[in-house]
């Protein structure tokens, strides 16, 4: 049995986060902060990713909170860019406060995946 794997697989998860941080998370509660409706978007859309997690992925307490979030994330990111291959366009992350007030569904998701990571990981 190769013992790397799980730990392979949580550094790999960690990068996702890392990565989707930098572009989501840290602009997110940064906007959040001066924006209470946003603040309140991002704790329903963690709450539903936390549910998510728990009640929707069978075996979920055997696989790291870290793998299960990167991979709902990669979903996201995925399924965007499908659907953006049809239209020709792709939504960036929202790289303001207007922005982030305006900010989409997706976009709100994948900001709150991160809110979750950072309050199950502080």
């Amino acid at each position: 049995m190769f013992l790397f794997g799980p730990a392979l697989l949580e550094v790999s998860a960690r990068k996702i986060l890392n990565r989707l941080h930098k572009t989501h998370g840290g602009p997110a509660l940064a906007a959040a902060a001066e924006l209470p409706a946003l603040s309140a978007a991002l704790d329903q859309h963690a709450a539903a990713v936390r549910d998510i997690l728990e009640l929707g992925v069978e075996g979920s307490a055997r696989v790291p909170v870290s793998v299960l979030l990167a991979g709902y994330a990669r979903g996201l990111l995925d399924h965007v860019r499908e659907a953006a291959a049809g239209h020709g366009t792709v939504s960036a992350a929202p790289s303001d406060l207007d922005s982030w007030a305006n900010a989409d569904w997706v976009q709100l998701r994948l900001a709150s995946v991160c809110l979750h990571s950072s309050r199950r990981f502080a």
